[in-house]
């Protein structure tokens, strides 16, 4: 969300003032009207996009596309929710646009022009008068964000961060209604991992996807690191296992293949094998059958989704504000400048500390929760979306949660009949500072995401 640029940006550069006659067609030429060329610009639009849609088909990267789509998709509504707050209170919208540079379409309705331009790193919506330094037609000074309301103004302000909270909601009740939620205290086969050597001990002893571990060598199993450590301490010897499939329980005889350990498959933490080797030693070797261990789910119904959706919101919320605070308590800024550090040495080794991630880290987490499963899809969504919405509200110029600052701070500062703006000029310092230390975690955290990437967390 962002107010005008230039009154330039209003029309196209070298169009005629309105009113003004233009140009007479050459003899026999048929002329090429405003028309003719978005036509022209749209179906070269819907060309790119169709190679592109193909490209990814033919190249099986059709979890990439999934995931940049559902972030595009992320954008707008984001920027929806500022545009329909904002004509909802009769403030002028000239802009509502996909991505930044110049424009590969467009078209107007009303006095808002609605496209898409080359660089889709974002979305915006151009809002007349957001703050008191910008220069506004005196004629539409009374259709300002400045000029209107306190609760119109805050309004529009929190109305992105808003949509990211019912974008979550559609996407937990769809995940709970139409995936099915995880279930507690049981453990489940989500899907198969190949093992170096491409043997395949799950399949070849008759697991399927969606089974749910019972017991294991005679013995209950209520959590992953159980069946993780009854798989490490049987290399290469049988492992009765009872599984429930379809309600029925199905006993399954798997023999785990011997592996060493390594730093992208640690071995996991069992009593068999917490005492440490002797210094030399030759690492130990476990056992594992090739599967991605998770939660069984299990779907709900529509009524009951939308309670399972609130208190899974309120569940991702409160986890969100935990891990930032981990990330930026003293312990997690020194643990990321030493990542920082680490990563020039250990170019390409995978990270499982907690950091802050680039939208390219994030969106690559998406593509492998794609990969696993389309509730580990709308899982990591769910987080990207609440974790934005949230940072977004930073009150601190230029997010939104600037404007809601300034907004409660010149409703404070303001006397009946008299309304305060505030010079937000004295703040360019502080916002340049900021916008500094914002391009530096952002820059980063992509060179972390390159270099160093977060270990594969469905794996």
């Amino acid at each position: 969300m962002r107010g005008p640029s230039s009154p330039a940006d209003l029309g196209r550069p070298g169009s005629p003032a309105p009113g003004a006659p233009g140009p007479e067609p050459a003899p026999g030429a048929t002329p090429a009207g405003p028309a003719l060329d978005q036509r022209r610009a749209l179906l070269q639009l819907v060309v790119t996009l169709a190679a592109v849609v193909l490209a990814c088909l033919v190249t099986h990267t059709t979890a990439v596309l999934i995931v940049v789509v559902a972030l595009v998709v992320m954008v707008m509504l984001h920027e929806l929710g500022h545009l329909l707050t904002a004509k909802w209170s009769h403030m002028k919208v000239t802009e509502y646009f996909l991505g930044f540079g110049p424009r590969l379409w467009s078209i107007r309705r009303g006095e808002t022009e609605y496209g898409v331009k080359a660089i889709p790193a974002g979305g915006y919506v151009k809002i007349l008068g957001m703050t008191s330094a910008e220069e506004v037609d005196p004629a539409d000074e009374p259709r300002a964000y400045r000029q209107q309301p306190f609760h119109n103004r805050l309004m529009v302000a929190v109305a992105g961060s808003a949509m990211h909270g019912v974008m979550a909601l559609a996407l937990l009740w769809g995940l709970f209604v139409f995936v099915g939620g995880p279930q507690a205290n049981e453990v489940g086969i989500s899907g198969f991992s190949a093992l170096s050597g491409h043997v395949d001990p799950a399949k070849a002893a008759g697991l399927r996807a969606g089974d749910v571990v019972v017991r294991a060598g005679g013995v209950a199993i209520s959590s992953a690191q159980q069946l993780e450590c009854a798989i490490w301490t049987h290399p290469a010897r049988p492992l009765a296992l009872e599984v429930r499939r379809a309600g029925q329980l199905v006993p399954v005889t798997v023999t785990p293949a011997a592996e060493k350990p390594t730093a992208q498959a640690p071995a996991p933490s069992c009593p068999a094998t917490a005492a440490p080797s002797r210094a030399g030693a030759a690492p130990v070797t476990g056992g594992r059958i090739g599967v991605v261990i998770g939660e069984p789910t299990e779907r709900s119904g529509p009524v009951e989704g939308v309670v399972q959706a609130w208190t899974g919101l309120g569940r991702v919320i409160t986890a969100t504000f935990s891990g930032f605070g981990q990330v930026f308590s003293t312990h997690g800024i020194a643990s990321y400048f030493h990542q920082l550090g680490a990563s020039t040495s250990s170019h390409g080794a995978q990270s499982s500390a907690p950091r802050i991630q680039s939208i390219y880290g994030a969106a690559r987490t998406a593509v492998q929760g794609a990969e696993a499963g389309a509730g580990q899809l709308l899982t990591v969504l769910v987080l990207i979306i609440v974790g934005l919405g949230i940072v977004n509200l930073v009150p601190m110029l230029p997010l939104d949660g600037g404007h809601v600052l300034i907004a409660v701070y010149e409703r404070i500062r303001s006397r009946r009949g008299r309304p305060y703006h505030a010079d937000v000029t004295k703040l360019l310092p502080v916002v340049y500072a900021f916008v500094l230390i914002l391009g530096f975690l952002v820059l980063s955290s992509l060179y972390l995401d390159i270099t160093h990437p977060v270990k594969n967390p469905f794996q």
